[in-house]
């Protein structure tokens, strides 16, 4: 009889861990469970308790968690902190490119320095702003010189032989009435 069922009982022999409902087995319908059951059930427990937890020999080095230098370093608890608190008030760390980042910080950076700089010219003694302004007229009048200077060297050479003729006219003049 291939696959005819004829209404017995079958009994199985199974092993103590493997139990299966005797219902199950009796009733005259076909087991709707086609799987086999796991020969190997899972232990609950892999790893047995170490022995030193009910003991308090105090010879026994008892194991401590380690320490992880990254967080206990001073930069990465700020850095921590400040995210915390951003994620607190409803503020997104920024996803910004590199170049806009660098950026904001030069414009930053120059403001800040501007800033300095009204700051510093607020603070100046009467003294200094006088030391300043004799500077600035001193460094024009060296601005003029050297215009005249240009003057003269890209001046035409008729105009460079008059200024001399003047010059010898002039000492010729003063010297006979000395």
């Amino acid at each position: 009889m291939p696959n005819s069922f004829t209404g017995k009982i079958h009994t199985r022999v199974l092993p103590a861990w493997q139990k299966e409902d005797p219902v199950s087995i009796c009733s005259d319908t076909v087991s709707k469970d086609t799987e086999p059951k796991d020969p190997f059930p899972i232990p609950r427990k892999i790893m047995a308790e170490p022995d030193y937890i009910d003991d308090d020999n105090p010879e026994l080095i008892r194991p401590q968690k380690l320490i992880n230098p990254v967080k206990s370093s001073r930069n990465h608890q700020d850095l921590h902190r400040e995210l915390l608190m951003n994620q607190k008030r409803g503020l997104a760390p920024q996803n910004k490119p590199e170049l806009q980042k660098v950026m904001e910080k030069r414009k930053r950076d120059q403001v800040i320095k501007q800033q300095k700089e009204e700051e510093a010219q607020k603070k100046k003694s009467d003294l200094e702003i006088e030391l300043l302004k004799r500077q600035q007229k001193l460094e024009q009048l060296e601005l003029e010189q050297q215009k005249i200077q240009e003057e003269q060297e890209n001046a035409p050479e008729f105009v460079k032989v008059k200024g001399n003729l003047r010059r010898t006219v002039q000492e010729a003049a003063e010297a006979p009435d000395s």
